[in-house]
């Protein structure tokens, strides 16, 4: 892709419920992209397929020759996709796995440095990986092979190919899906008209109609995402858009994301005032509902009515954060945006000790909505490390206190709101000012 043009993703809506005789059509077709997922999942999932899998027309043709499309008669354009949309999972559950065996190689002291890299010559050289694994020779090109030979010399080659096994059979996962409510679209099979979109089903030289909210018309691989329960579907369309250049965008803005202000920046200006009541609405909502549903469990009560609004709320959220995030960028006119870094996820998802309304902050929604916005505007974000940024004073750079949303420093004596002098850390360590 040109350097001047990003992908975004566009979402559209179907305008009226979609009749229960045409989702079935459109249910039947993600039902079998799933069967056909899970089919390529078990026969090109193992070790054995290793070889296959990149680029993957070895699996295409082999998927070709199964005879495998033509018992479901799923057309051509679904049953491909699926083939490759299967292969992808395939390949970043490797990549997951051989990234799971590196930090355990690493944090292993009963290897030597020269056996730590030994074993990441073979993670990261697919031939070697594949060829240990499926215990083969490892046939390399000449330069690599001569480097392998040498590494050789210096380790217990077997030992650390039983490891390597022991560790891929340990952390490897298989994959499956129950999902049958998505699937993708080749660009053959729909056709933008009448202010809608006809999709291609099961039945040869058939279409359903969807009448749509918007009369944009795309020319690209579309999602199709369905729900069933409430008649509707969502298309996802990845579009690629140009990028501007604003010259006189030239500012440089450090800023501080908060729960109840979403961005403080390093000169007092806020943005998002008003997300403290809506988090605070939406995550009282969802308690109230968790509540009432667990209570209710026994009786079965539906959700169809919860899901509908929740779905509303999160919109409403979204657009507010949308619409703040622009007038940020249009009232900053930021050259570069200054950002804490965010923590890794921590295992074990949630704390339930924290309350509801922290677990359903948007800080991730926020973070990539704004880094979405920044490169189609040519802004550069810069991630600092955040490690005591909101306890240091933005003055002297000693540890200070932070008490009712207030920062002082006991140093110096400097006093000044908590979000601020976080947003003054974060522009002083991102231009190479501050620790």
């Amino acid at each position: 892709m040109p350097p001047d043009k990003i992908c975004k993703t566009v979402h559209q809506y179907n305008k009226e419920p979609v009749p229960d005789e045409d989702m079935q059509k459109l249910l039947d077709i993600a039902e079998d992209y799933r069967k056909v997922k899970n089919y390529v999942y078990v026969r090109f999932g193992g070790i054995g397929s290793l070889s296959k899998i990149y680029p993957g027309y070895t699996v295409q043709n082999e998927m070709t020759a199964s005879g495998y499309r033509e018992s479901l008669g799923l057309p051509a354009v679904y049953f491909y996709l699926a083939v490759f949309d299967a292969l992808g999972d395939i390949k970043s559950q490797w990549t997951k796995t051989k990234a799971k065996i590196v930090k355990q190689v690493n944090k292993n002291e009963g290897f030597t440095e020269k056996e730590k890299h030994y074993l990441h010559f073979l993670l990261k050289v697919n031939n070697a990986f594949e060829a240990v694994l499926n215990q083969k020779p490892i046939e390399l090109t000449a330069q690599i092979q001569k480097q392998y030979l040498e590494l050789t010399k210096q380790v217990d080659t077997d030992r650390l190919h039983r490891y390597l096994c022991r560790q891929t059979r340990k952390n490897y996962v298989k994959l499956h899906t129950d999902k049958a409510d998505v699937f993708s679209i080749a660009e053959r099979a729909y056709r933008y008209a009448d202010h809608g979109i006809y999709v291609s089903i099961k039945e040869k030289r058939k279409r359903v109609f969807i009448p749509l909210t918007d009369n944009n018309q795309y020319k690209c691989q579309l999602r199709m995402k369905l729900y069933p329960k409430e008649n509707r579907v969502e298309i996802k369309v990845p579009v690629n858009v140009s990028v501007r250049s604003n010259a006189d965008y030239l500012s440089q803005v450090g800023i501080a994301m908060g729960l109840y202000t979403m961005v403080t920046t390093d000169e007092g200006h806020r943005y998002g005032e008003e997300l403290g009541r809506y988090q605070l609405e939406y995550s009282d909502w969802i308690r109230a509902q968790t509540s009432s549903y667990r209570r209710n469990k026994k009786d079965n009560p539906g959700r169809k009515k919860y899901h509908a609004k929740k779905r509303r709320l999160e919109e409403r959220l979204h657009s507010y954060i949308n619409q703040e995030l622009n007038r940020f960028l249009a009232v900053e006119k930021p050259k570069t945006v200054y950002i804490v870094k965010l923590p890794k996820p921590q295992a074990g998802g949630h704390n339930k000790k924290i309350n509801y309304t922290v677990n359903q902050w948007q800080r991730g929604y926020i973070r990539k909505r704004l880094t979405q916005k920044c490169k189609e505007q040519s802004v550069k974000i810069v991630e600092v490390l955040g490690k005591d940024i909101s306890n240091e004073c933005s003055e002297c750079g000693a540890i200070g206190t932070k008490v009712e949303g207030m920062f002082r420093c006991v140093v110096c004596g400097y006093e000044i709101e908590e979000k601020l002098n976080t947003a003054r850390n974060v522009k002083k360590r991102g231009q190479g000012d501050g620790s």
